[in-house]
């Protein structure tokens, strides 16, 4: 936020309003927060330094673990439900479950890390947490540097 001094008394200039809900579903589609036109990843997981199109930045991101433990979390409510359904509808053969059931958790895992993390990368944008609030104390010492 941008203090201007007017008529001796500080005035907090408005910051322009972020969406949560957009930023999330342009997070989701792996698409900048703030644009949702620019590509977020410049690989399979590297957030881009900034967007392509709007030139937002997006290194200020601090998702580290997050996306990994919603992902298990996510494909863990997927994945035991219908394990369980199918054993105690079928009792199939142990290899059976280990065909099946490896490689869909695998997939899901891989499928659903990218747009996961967009999410995470997106709320913190949409929150100003970290780096994303030009006036936060991280954002000034990140451009004093």
């Amino acid at each position: 936020m941008t203090v201007q001094i007017l008529h001796g008394a500080p005035v907090a200039e408005a910051r322009p309003d972020r969406n949560l809900w957009t930023a999330l579903k342009r997070g989701l589609l792996c698409r900048c927060p703030n644009c949702g036109k620019g590509r977020m990843f410049s690989s399979y997981l590297k957030v881009a330094p900034a967007c392509d199109h709007c030139g937002e930045a997006l290194h200020h991101h601090r998702a580290d673990d997050a996306p990994p433990y919603l992902t298990i979390m996510v494909v863990g409510h997927i994945i035991v439900p219908l394990l369980m359904w199918m054993e105690l509808r079928y009792q199939p053969e142990l290899w059976i479950h280990f065909i099946l059931w490896l490689p869909l958790t695998l997939a899901l895992c891989l499928g659903l890390l990218p747009p996961i993390k967009g999410l995470v990368v997106a709320l913190q944008w949409a929150l100003r947490m970290h780096g994303f609030d030009p006036d936060s104390p991280e954002a000034k010492e990140q451009a004093s540097v």
